[in-house]
Order: structure tokens, then sequence, then C-alpha cells
């Protein structure tokens, strides 16, 4: 058995020079827990959001009612939108959080096809996920394009090439693609680019705006810790403002909002991406994981994500195990997956145990590791408790 005595002591010294360990202590920690390993799934509860939506349920929606919304509520999407939107170099006006991932998602490969007229091909990568593929062929399926469906993006995008959907980080490997590179290459083909960017948001710099980004989605719930089921974002550049078309058309897309209009007109900007009534005690949570990541900084994050992701890759190779994630930093995420056999019962072993991994078929482990709650000692206390489940006698069945 692996003797994890100098990764102990490693730890604590990385621990006591970490600029964003005192970040730690700003969320709720199971004393269950011995390490959480999935913050790529769903990142820990912020203890400002506890206290931020008890006192909207007490003094908002309890003392104000309906009149919350003329003061306040009915801006949340475009103004939390903004907040997002800053982490991911976008300026205001571009962004929204409504809706979950997948109905953000179907509305962004929408608008996407209609950028891109006389075009008849829709480009996916083969490994995305699942439902990034699902909606790739329904979108497809409704506006008359092929579905195209590829190991390498890159060269599959030619002048037939209308839309491209695209994961920034492979929610298996967790391997990163390179944005401005990938988004200029589909430019370059008169392609429009969709990014999903639910693994990257908070913990990769991105800069949208720079990069000449057209739409891009993403989740909340992971490194920006707004809770389980929380609102997705929908950016679309301000220059596709004009010609933005949704399947979603709804009275929040309208361009007067309670002129319950007969005949429908959308919103000049980027509110005509809304559909229907938002989830306001969500956009709140999603609000106070938003200003948690921003106090951080994405770039501090960053700098300790490839710091723990690299001392887990190290301790992994010390255990002998396939690491399936780019080894190179500037290639990776946040998460780090390991191949086992027996990959499911490992993982439940493990959460048997407190120590919390993701499991993803047919054999594999990811460790998620969020710069601003999982350390580096919980994340040796995670991986030794895996050496000692790899050590027991007996097979994992």
């Amino acid at each position: 058995m692996t003797d994890f005595h100098s990764f102990r002591e490693r730890a604590a010294a990385l621990d006591a020079s970490d600029p964003l360990a005192g970040f730690r202590s700003a969320f709720v920690l199971d004393p269950d827990v011995v390490a959480y390993l999935d913050g790529n799934s769903l990142g820990r509860l912020p203890r400002r959001t506890q206290e931020r939506l008890a006192r909207f349920v007490r003094e908002e929606w309890g003392g104000r009612l309906i009149r919350g919304w003329s003061e306040g509520w009915v801006d949340l999407p475009v103004t939390v939108g903004d907040e997002v939107g800053a982490l991911l170099g976008a300026a205001p006006g571009q962004t929204v959080v409504a809706d979950s991932t997948s109905v953000c998602l179907a509305k962004a490969l929408h608008a996407a096809v209609s950028l891109a007229p006389g075009r008849d091909r829709l480009v996916v990568s083969a490994a995305d996920f699942p439902t990034d593929r699902y909606l790739a062929r329904r979108v497809a399926a409704d506006r008359g394009l092929a579905i195209v469906e590829v190991d390498d993006l890159g060269t599959a995008i030619d002048e037939r090439t209308a839309v491209v959907l695209v994961s920034h980080v492979d929610y298996r490997t967790g391997a990163l693609l390179d944005l401005p590179g990938l988004t200029a290459r589909a430019h370059a083909d008169g392609a429009v680019v969709v990014w999903d960017l639910c693994h990257s948001a908070g913990v990769v710099p991105i800069d949208l705006d720079a990069s000449g980004a057209d739409l891009a989605v993403g989740c909340t719930y992971k490194y920006l810790n707004g809770g389980p089921g929380s609102p997705a974002f929908l950016y679309a550049a301000a220059r596709h403002h004009a010609r933005l078309e949704q399947p979603l058309p709804g009275w929040w897309s309208a361009d007067d909002l309670f002129a319950m209009a007969d005949e429908y007109r959308p919103a000049a900007g980027i509110r005509r991406m809304l559909t229907g009534t938002p989830p306001v005690a969500g956009l709140l949570a999603v609000r106070e994981g938003v200003a948690l990541a921003a106090e951080a900084g994405v770039a501090a994050a960053r700098v300790k994500s490839e710091a723990l992701t690299s001392f887990c890759i190290e301790m992994l190779d010390a255990l002998g195990l396939e690491v399936v994630t780019p080894r190179d930093p500037a290639r990776r995420g946040s998460h780090v997956t390991v191949r086992l056999a027996d990959a499911r019962a490992i993982a439940e072993r493990l959460t048997e145990r407190g120590v919390i991994p993701d499991f993803r078929e047919p054999d594999l482990v990811r460790l998620g590791l969020a710069p601003l709650t999982t350390s580096f000692t919980e994340l040796v206390d995670g991986l030794s408790m895996l050496a000692e489940v790899l050590d027991q006698v007996g097979p994992l069945d």
C-alpha cells in the first residue's frame, strides 16, 4: 500500500500557503464527509446563500408578496446574467440566467441555425455529453440539417457547416479545448459556434467577447455553487442580437413585458432569449455563488485548480492507476478522471466511507476538485481512502 505520509506533509504546506484557503470556511462543510470530490457535479452550499434565501423567504416573498416584482425581481435574469457574464469575459447585456441548461442549449442551437442560412450541417462531438447530442439531433431534424457526429471537430467543419456545438471541457476526461482557436477555425468557414461551458465556468479563464464567441450556455450548480437545479446561463454576442430567433418565445422575451400584446414582438437585446417567469429563489442563490467566485477571481481559481489536479495525478500515479485526463495542465479543466475495473463498486464503497467521487459508465471515476472548497489535505484523505479500498481483499462486486 502506498505510503501517503509524504503527500500529507506536502498537502499541509500547500494548504498553509494557499491564498484561497479562507474561502473554504465560507461554505457549509458536512462533518460526515471525509472528502468531497464531486464539485464538478454539484458545488457546496455557500453560507451566505443560506442567509440570503432565508431573508428572501421572510422579508421579500413573505413581506412584499407580488410587489417584489416591481422592487427588483423582474430584472434578475439580466442583472444576474451580467454578473455571470463578467466571469466569462462578456460585456453587460449579453448574458441571461434562466431555465435549465438543456432548455438554454436548445434555444441557443435554434438561434445559431438561424444565423447561418443556406447551410445544411450541424456538427457535434461524438463523445459530448448525451443531452448535447440528443438536442443537436433534434434541432437538426427540426431545421432540416444533417447531423454530423465526429471525433475530431476541427476536421469536420467546412463550407456546408451551419453550427458547431462543442463542450469547453470534456465531461468524462476533463480535457480542455481551445475556445478562441476553435471559434476562429469555425468562423473561417462561416460557421456559428455554440459553446457548452458547464465544466469550465468559474474555474477556467474565459473571454467570450475577445474570442469572438457567438453563443454559449452553461450550468451554475457546479463551480458557481448555485445549488441543485439552479438556473443556467445563456450568452449571445451583441452583434447577433438583431437576428436572434429562438423556438420558445414567451412574454418575458417580448419588447413590452406587461403589454400582453396579441402579436409577439421580441425584445431588442438579450432579453429576447428569455421565455417565461424566472425562478427568483434560484437566481438569488446563483448571485451569491457567483459573488464568491468573483471575489476569489477566476485567474486565482485556475492557479489552484492546476495545482490540485497536478497533485491528484501525482498521487494516482503513485497508486499505479490509469489516468485518462491530459497531463498538461493547460489542456485540462478542474476534474481528474481515472479508469478502474469495477469503477461503480469502488465509487460506492468510497461514498460509504465518506469520500464522494463521481462514477461514469463504464469504468471511469471522476474526481472533481473545486478550488474554493477543496483543500489539498482533503484530497489526500480521499485518495488514501481510495488506496484502502483498492487494497481490500476479495472481489469488488
